[in-house]
């Protein structure tokens, strides 16, 4: 078991898996012209490693105060139970990973911050009296970096949305769905 502070580099060893216990890691990559791209998010009973991922540049880091367990390769091979309860998390990662190519398609960009914000609703959406909070704070640089579009662009549609009384912060600004769509269901 690992304990890694927010904003912490994850070290990525390409015969090991890292399991989420505690907290939120973002994963990313750097592109040829060195922009961030965001390729998704692990949460808690969630895995991710390079052994996942043949992205050039692959990164991990973390949103939060996280909890991570190293688990080597060798030794999920090794064990069929460990790579039974493993083929969950590795159909979550893909099923993940498949809907944020499914938003980067589509044509308008309220779609794609609409749509990115359900997903996170999904994933790791908690009830509360106002509606979904989302646990993780993204940065509007992040969610572009995801969605292939601006910041200043995610900026201004975040206020719309905000306006619209669809999206609002709680008192410790996390962002609240007012309104989610009924299918919303948590995935745990």
């Amino acid at each position: 078991m690992v304990h890694l502070s927010s904003g912490r580099t994850v070290p990525l060893h390409n015969a090991c898996l890292w399991i989420v216990v505690r907290g939120m890691v973002r994963l990313g990559a750097l592109t040829e012209q060195g922009d961030e791209l965001m390729l998704g998010l692990a949460g808690p009973n969630e895995s991710f490693g390079e052994p996942l991922s043949n992205v050039p540049a692959f990164e991990a880091t973390t949103l939060s105060d996280c909890d991570l367990l190293c688990i080597p390769f060798q030794e999920i091979h090794d064990s069929p139970g460990l790579a039974k309860d493993l083929l969950s998390t590795v159909m979550l990662r893909q099923r993940q990973a498949t809907n944020l190519l499914a938003l980067v398609g589509l044509r308008r960009i309220e779609e794609r911050v609409r749509g990115f914000l359900e997903l996170l609703a999904v994933d790791y959406g908690q009830p509360c009296e106002l509606g979904l909070r989302l646990p993780v704070r993204l940065t509007h640089q992040d969610m572009a970096n995801a969605l292939s579009t601006t910041r200043v662009t995610v900026t201004r549609i975040i206020g719309q949305l905000k306006d619209e009384g669809w999206l609002l912060l709680d008192q410790q600004r996390h962002l609240v769905m007012t309104h989610p769509k009924q299918s919303v269901h948590r995935k745990h």
